[in-house]
């Protein structure tokens, strides 16, 4: 069983997108007595403004590409054009702040907001709500205090929990299959670092306490030697783990990461120092992240569907800009709150 809206049983990849535009173009049509019928409810153009908190984050960036390939689509299917107004932030969210004031004077339907600060999200809806302007944020949940302030408030992401059990299953699973994979010196206990992402996102701090319980549910023995704060970018990542390779030289057997990019930074440490054998997991599915683990560099990645992700930020915008009930599309929980699917790549 399939259906066209975004949740429960979904359409196959390469059709997904086309069973989704078809539901929102029907709504479309249905909110005048028809297409064309009404010149009062007819629009022929949406202007979405769409803030990054970083632009060279991959993870980030392919949701963008993602975005750009839905807004796409739908000019094609619909003959609406659609203005899609994409800005970084680099990181500030006084920078951020002015995007969204500058979004709102040129008029967008809706926002799409991947904040800088989940707790400076106040700021950015107080401007959105002056301005009545919904808005969708995405991959950084605001608090549920500021999302409980306005019924134009949406968010979408995937499940930090899940993506951290199912990290912690990839590493289940090897030790099941071939214990000296992951035990390469035979003492019976896995030692290992951990990197994380940033002290304050949400998904840093799920991501490091499941994924740990989820090793120590299944029974697998750990032994934790360090961890580090690389704010999910592979340069620091890579700084940290060349570090631990020098403090603790033929220890390491196990990297756990928040990330695919802090994932790839500590295998590009490994490659410089000479290092094999010490096993990777990420979470992003990135595509270098998978490039990593078709190649044998990463043992494992958490992957989400991107485009399910980046479509769900779309049609929650679009029908939010065509005065549509976004309920008709996609399934929302407590009606503001969507998560993508994902899986194990390994």
């Amino acid at each position: 069983m399939r259906r066209g809206r975004i949740g429960g049983y979904r359409p196959a990849a390469a059709s997904r997108r086309r069973w989704i535009l078809g539901a929102v173009i029907l709504g479309i049509c249905a909110i005048g007595s028809g297409c064309g019928s009404s010149e009062e409810t007819e629009k022929d153009s949406m202007r979405i403004g769409v803030s990054l908190y970083r632009g060279d984050d991959t993870f980030i960036n392919n949701i963008r590409q993602e975005l750009e390939t839905c807004a796409k689509e739908y000019e094609q299917e619909t003959g609406i054009k659609v203005h899609l107004d994409v800005e970084e932030a680099k990181g500030n969210q006084y920078t951020q702040n002015n995007q969204v004031e500058r979004f709102i004077a040129l008029d967008c339907d809706v926002l799409c907001i991947n904040p800088v600060d989940r707790t400076a999200a106040s700021a950015v809806i107080d401007k959105a709500m002056a301005g009545n302007v919904p808005v969708v944020f995405f991959n950084r949940q605001p608090v549920e205090e500021d999302m409980n302030r306005w019924d134009e408030l949406y968010y979408v992401a995937v499940s930090a929990k899940e993506s951290a059990v199912l990290q912690g299953q990839i590493v289940v699973d090897s030790y099941r299959e071939d214990p000296s994979l992951l035990d390469s010196d035979g003492d019976g206990v896995i030692s290992y670092v951990l990197l994380e992402g940033e002290s304050s996102h949400q998904d840093s701090l799920i991501r490091t306490e499941w994924s740990i319980q989820t090793l120590k549910d299944a029974g697998v023995p750990i032994e934790r030697i360090t961890g580090g704060i690389a704010n999910w970018e592979r340069s620091q990542a890579s700084a940290l783990m060349e570090q631990w390779l020098a403090q603790y030289p033929d220890t390491i057997e196990l990297v756990i990461c928040n990330n695919d990019d802090m994932a790839l930074g500590a295998i590009d440490a490994m490659e410089r120092a000479g290092v094999s054998g010490i096993q990777v997991v990420g979470i992003d599915g990135t595509t270098p992240g998978l490039r990593a683990v078709e190649s044998g560099k990463m043992m494992g990645t958490v992957s989400s569907d991107k485009e399910a992700y980046a479509q769900a930020i779309f049609t929650i915008a679009a029908d939010k800009a065509m005065g549509k009930d976004v309920a008709e599309d996609i399934e929302l929980e407590n009606g503001k709150y969507y998560n993508c699917p994902q899986e194990i790549v390994r």
